[in-house]
């Protein structure tokens, strides 16, 4: 699997699979994007501003996700816990697969971890399957934050824990 940035060509193939995502979620069980989240203006921004990336191979685009480097606003709050550190660190938002492509998740990780020592990520106490998959990829549980008014679990990985 190889990573790129995402350029305002990809914008359909990134809308077919955050709609595959969403089905799969809803269908699992987790209300957390419903069929309205990530909206389209906000992934056209993504990709403006350089932060979101592919993950493909020959057969094509099997995954998506936003990596932020610096600060994130809504971790400035963090309840029952606290984070592992508070040095600079990067933050995975919106990642989402096809289905057709196993190890989609650790390939972002990984590349994640080329490029920081802190990596911070969050998730909705519905998305089982999501927590199972960062918990596997060495991040710890460090507590709960919100989002737009939502708890999530906070978790973080880093090289020095």
């Amino acid at each position: 699997m190889n990573i790129r940035k995402a350029i305002p060509d990809d914008l359909n193939v990134i809308m077919s699979i955050y709609r595959i995502a969403q089905d799969f979620m809803i269908e699992s069980g987790n209300p957390q994007w419903g069929h309205s989240y990530p909206p389209e203006e906000l992934i056209r921004n993504d990709i403006e501003n350089g932060v979101c990336h592919l993950i493909f191979d020959e057969e094509g685009v099997h995954g998506v996700f936003v990596l932020f480097d610096g600060t994130e606003p809504t971790y400035h709050h963090i309840e029952d816990g606290k984070w592992l550190n508070d040095e600079p660190y990067v933050t995975v938002h919106r990642i989402a697969s096809d289905g057709k492509a196993h190890g989609i998740f650790k390939c972002a990780i990984n590349y994640c971890k080329g490029i920081s020592d802190n990596i911070r990520i969050d998730t909705h106490k519905s998305n089982l399957i999501m927590q199972k998959q960062i918990e596997k990829n060495g991040f710890k549980k460090c507590g709960t934050i919100y989002v737009r008014e939502s708890p999530r679990i906070a978790y973080q990985w880093s090289n020095k824990y």
